[in-house]
């Protein structure tokens, strides 16, 4: 039998690049991938991912998408948690002038995310943004039939009622609403390079607008996006918006994306922060970003 084909996977460190380790082309056809940028703290979200994956004996490697600045000791910790670092380039929107339009002037490197459909040596993958774990295993996700794009509602009045003051309406400027409007976090997609083309090209001609990326995904693929239940990507605001509708025991994924919650940067000190229920899952991330060691 004919050893397996494999390629170098490389850190890049200016002139000299360091080859990590050895990548089985054959390998997994599913993965789950996340996105760094920068040489900030965010690489410590990347870790406990990494670390939340294996301890729910995910299946499919992490693969972690990273845009050039990101420092070359960054990249090796991640490699030791057992993660597969691909650089990318940056991707951004029109230009707009000196007024940004996005809720976060920070919103604009999201767009990078779209290079994530040049993957093509994977079927399927599940993108988690970088400020999310993993509690309960969810591989049975890349089951689901192909041809969709899998999402969670991004508020859960649209799931059992009339939008809440706190939902912000749909850009008229991008055209149809969608069915559901799904949160930017959390996904299910299928690499292919016609997309992907098809990505940057309505990229070009699309005005940006308050949620970057997310408007954007959601108007691209709104006439093949299907919803996923709440419990895969439950946006921790969830709790005190829609407390009625959340039942912390079933969830899967918890995304700690608002400001105060990141659990590494966490005082409990922000608005909603000193309550019990974030104070829990605050802890659990931690009990799983310090009970794993780096897996080499």
């Amino acid at each position: 039998m004919a050893p397996p084909e494999v390629v170098n996977q490389t850190v890049r460190n200016g002139p000299h690049d360091l080859i990590i380790r050895e990548q089985d082309v054959n390998g997994p056809k599913h993965a789950y991938v996340t996105f760094l940028a920068g040489d900030g703290d965010y690489v410590k979200g990347v870790i406990g991912l990494a670390k939340g994956l294996r301890k729910v004996k995910a299946a499919f490697p992490l693969v972690v998408a990273v845009l050039p600045d990101v420092p070359a000791e960054h990249r090796r910790v991640l490699v030791e948690q057992g993660c597969r670092v691909r650089e990318i380039e940056p991707v951004f929107p029109p230009c707009t002038g000196k007024d940004s339009p996005f809720v976060r002037a920070y919103f604009v490197v999201n767009y990078c995310k779209l290079r994530l459909w040049e993957f093509v040596e994977y079927n399927k993958m599940i993108y988690m943004d970088a400020d999310i774990q993993v509690f309960d295993n969810i591989d049975h996700l890349f089951d689901l039939p192909r041809g969709f794009f899998y999402g969670v509602v991004d508020c859960l009045c649209e799931m059992y009622g009339h939008p809440c003051p706190q939902k912000l309406p749909w850009p008229a400027q991008l055209g149809p609403q969608p069915s559901f409007y799904f949160n930017g976090g959390m996904f299910m997609f299928e690499p292919n390079l016609n997309t992907y083309n098809e990505l940057l090209s309505k990229l070009g001609i699309t005005p940006p607008t308050p949620f970057a990326e997310q408007d954007f995904l959601n108007m691209f693929f709104r006439d093949i996006s299907k919803p996923i239940p709440p419990i895969y990507n439950l946006l921790v605001a969830m709790l005190w918006r829609h407390p009625e509708w959340v039942d912390l025991d079933k969830v899967k994924v918890v995304h700690y994306c608002v400001s105060g919650s990141k659990p590494w940067r966490y005082t409990g000190k922000e608005e909603n922060m000193d309550r019990a229920d974030i104070k829990m899952l605050v802890n659990k991330w931690w009990d799983i970003y310090n009970a794993f060691t780096p897996w080499i």
